[in-house]
């Protein structure tokens, strides 16, 4: 498949799991690809493979809690392999505790990471999309945002909050013919995950029984229904949200 020849994308968090799984899929679609990541050597391994295979792909150091990172970032980015067309924010961390044992400096670290991240990326990029009339914004978020997950409560806070701002943003967006969605992944077997869960392998296992499909979810599940979105297949789809769960969630 070559939908997306031409197109250059930057997905953040792309040094491992689902953003590794991404920028691999759009690399394969035909897209210019930066592998945004705090992680650089990891992010530099990932791009370098994805070279192997005949693709354009650079690694980007960024820390999404900052907007002056993501500005530098986009620039670069630009410098290198053109203009942004799409953007993919994925970059996200999360430990998993009962909301009474959390503290202010562990909700500022969630909220700085898994939703100003967004806001960072979305305003150093969007202004570039609008004075060229096109663009792709895609919104990892998270299943956890629309039903709670035990644990994550500030986690599933801002996965709600990035729904709520793509869907307005979408709004805002639409006359520059810019598509804004989200993806919302269930339970999804990455490294984080696994370190989330550690000690927790029983709790794991019936989380996977309780999946229609009975199983964890892929990241490369997740890159798929990015690369759909990131497609002209969805040139007149915006402001949606697609879970991608095994039917774990089947809400309207």
């Amino acid at each position: 498949m070559s939908r997306l020849n031409g197109k250059v994308a930057i997905v953040t968090g792309a040094a491992q799991g689902i953003g590794r799984a991404i920028a691999s899929r759009l690399a394969d679609e035909g897209a210019k690809v930066a592998l945004a990541d705090v992680q650089f050597d990891a992010a530099q391994q990932a791009a370098s493979e994805i070279r192997a295979g005949g693709a354009a792909a650079i690694a980007v150091a960024l820390d999404v809690t900052s907007l002056d990172d993501a500005i530098a970032a986009a620039d670069r980015v630009e410098r290198e392999l053109g203009p942004i067309d799409i953007l993919v924010n994925n970059a996200g961390w999360d430990i998993l505790m009962p909301f009474v044992e959390t503290t202010p400096d562990f909700w500022d670290k969630v909220i700085s990471i898994n939703y100003r991240g967004v806001l960072n990326c979305c305003k150093a990029i969007a202004p570039r999309m609008q004075a060229r009339g096109s663009g792709k914004i895609i919104s990892i978020s998270s299943d956890a945002g629309r039903v709670g997950s035990s644990g994550e409560a500030v986690y599933a806070g801002c996965k709600a909050a990035i729904i709520g701002f793509s869907k307005t943003l979408a709004r805002e967006l639409a006359a520059n013919h810019i598509n804004v969605n989200v993806v919302c992944p269930g339970p999804t077997d990455t490294a984080l995950l696994k370190t989330a869960m550690a000690g927790r392998e029983k709790v794991l296992d019936a989380m996977a029984r309780g999946i229609p499909f009975r199983r964890l979810g892929q990241p490369s599940d997740l890159a798929g229904a990015v690369a759909f979105f990131a497609s002209p297949d969805s040139d007149f789809v915006t402001g949606q949200v697609l879970s991608v769960s095994g039917g774990l969630t089947m809400v309207g």
